[in-house]
């Protein structure tokens, strides 16, 4: 099953000169110090899927305060509440979770049934979002303010998994519906304008261009202290940049690496990210079928050069599926078994595939093929924008794709990756892997409960997938935001879900 997610865009926006003059502006009441100005805001990506909380513009949604689930994920990556403040453990399948006192941005109240019914639309939704990838969930209500939810097979990380974005919460009205089981044709179809829960509520949306925000008075976690928002997707990095630089903007994420030296050192802010850049090879098809060519593409590559060269120091070199930002990942890791010897490439023919999206990758791309092709690989580059490529590398037409993953960004747990991406039945297998080791190791780091013994069997699985070079770790990204000199409290998360919140302003 295809799966949009984490990395979608539309139309590159080279200029953004006085696009933000028109809308918004300042809050009326600004002057007096009683209402905070509007916040000026580029995005990077634009929505794919008209901001469908089942795919990647969930994190949009996050993002800009505007939508939440059930539970959140603290700065420790564990969960922590939001809808829900408490929760606790019935039996190995099922858990109750109490709501506290809270309102949807329709006016209506945020009640079991309206949580049930998000829910159970969440599990209709095709493709199903990414945090619920092998899972069988069912929720009912629990008296007058708790929501059982039960899965299928025992879930020790399902608190965790309902802090995903794909996971929030809206009211009925957003279906289409009253907020039963029916009106939308299964739950596929989510109108997030005016129905989520967030400090921000998302008043209207023009296409792929623009987002307008107004603040959330009756938001459960306090009044935000911006009067809304004005958000601009902008995908031209350069742009971005531009646009902080004169003033246009108050917030630019992802500012290109290439870029960070045009602004002022105070308004850039670098953060370790669980971001990681990958090459992965298709192992299903092709040249690198054959184990011993995917070793010497391994062998050819040096991500030293990529992290000093191309990231110019706001990355650090690939040590694994997961990076720095994942603190007790480096303690704890397995080295690779399994893996071939390396053989010898003789002009063997591959075609090399990333997006430009985020700017860099051509430029690792462009690296890679060089390093490649002095191994001995005849390498064809192809750079596409990323929706315009995503179903081809699902589909493993390409022989090798350099891809920025977010390993936390779906669950918050280190195996949900694991499992998307390199398992036989993963939904986001670009690599094609289908090994019953892995498999095995990966289906064992499911079971496990214990936190602690949870990581270390994480790692033991990805020694496994590392061990068949199906994927290569280049670089583990820092993410570059730039932020005004005027503005305070912007959300400078490692797990790239959250940017604005209550505190932000300026």
């Amino acid at each position: 099953m295809l799966r949009s997610r984490l990395f979608a865009a539309l139309v590159l926006t080279p200029l953004l000169a006085g696009c933000f003059a028109s809308q918004g502006g300042e809050s009326k009441e600004s002057g007096d110090g009683k209402d905070g100005s509007r916040l000026r805001v580029a995005l990077a990506f634009p929505p794919a899927e008209r901001l469908s909380p089942y795919g990647a513009d969930a994190t949009i949604l996050s993002r800009l305060g505007v939508a939440e689930g059930l539970t959140t994920m603290d700065a420790n990556g564990a969960a922590a509440p939001a809808l829900a403040q408490s929760w606790r453990q019935e039996d190995e399948r099922t858990w109750v979770f109490a709501l506290r006192d809270a309102a949807f941005q329709d006016g209506t109240d945020v009640t079991p049934s309206a949580v049930v019914n998000a829910l159970t639309r969440a599990t209709r939704a095709r493709p199903a979002p990414a945090a619920l990838f092998g899972v069988t969930l069912t929720a009912e209500a629990d008296g007058e303010r708790g929501v059982r939810v039960r899965t299928a097979e025992p879930d020790p990380i399902l608190p965790l998994r309902l802090s995903s974005p794909g996971l929030a919460v809206f009211s009925g009205k957003a279906y289409g519906g009253d907020g039963g089981d029916g009106g939308n044709g299964g739950g596929d179809r989510v109108d997030p304008v005016g129905t989520a829960t967030g400090p921000f509520e998302l008043t209207k949306v023009d296409g792929a261009s623009s987002a307008t925000l107004d603040r959330f008075d009756a938001y459960w976690g306090g009044r935000a202290q911006a009067s809304g928002i004005d958000a601009r997707f902008v995908a031209d990095g350069t742009a971005r940049a531009n646009a902080l630089r004169t003033g246009e903007v108050d917030i630019a994420e992802a500012v290109p690496v290439a870029q960070a030296a045009t602004l002022d050192r105070d308004t850039r802010h670098d953060t370790a990210t669980t971001r990681t850049t990958s090459l992965l090879l298709n192992v299903s098809s092709g040249p690198f079928e054959d184990p011993k060519l995917r070793a010497a593409a391994r062998a050819a590559v040096d991500t030293s050069v990529l992290a000093e060269g191309v990231y110019e120091g706001y990355a650090d070199p690939g040590a694994g599926i997961y990076g720095p930002a994942v603190t007790w990942a480096d303690g704890k890791r397995v080295k690779p078994v399994g893996r071939a010897g390396a053989g010898r490439a003789k002009g063997t023919s591959i075609t090399l595939a990333t997006y430009d999206n985020r700017p860099e990758l051509p430029e690792v791309a462009q690296v890679l093929k060089q390093q490649l092709e002095k191994a001995g690989f005849g390498v064809e580059l192809e750079v596409r924008e990323y929706s315009r490529m995503e179903s081809d590398a699902l589909e493993g037409e390409f022989d090798a794709f350099v891809l920025a993953r977010n390993t936390s960004v779906d669950t918050g747990d280190p195996v949900a990756v694991l499992s998307g991406d390199f398992t036989c039945d993963g939904g986001y297998n670009i690599a094609q892997l289908c090994d019953k080791d892995v498999d095995r190791a990966v289906a064992a780091a499911e079971r496990t409960a214990d936190p602690g013994e949870r990581q270390d069997a994480a790692m033991t699985a990805e020694a496994e997938i590392l061990g068949t070079d199906a994927v290569v770790p280049l670089v583990h990204q820092r993410v570059i935001t730039g932020v005004g000199t005027s503005v305070r409290g912007v959300v400078l998360d490692p797990y790239e879900r959250a940017l604005v919140g209550t505190g932000t302003r300026r």
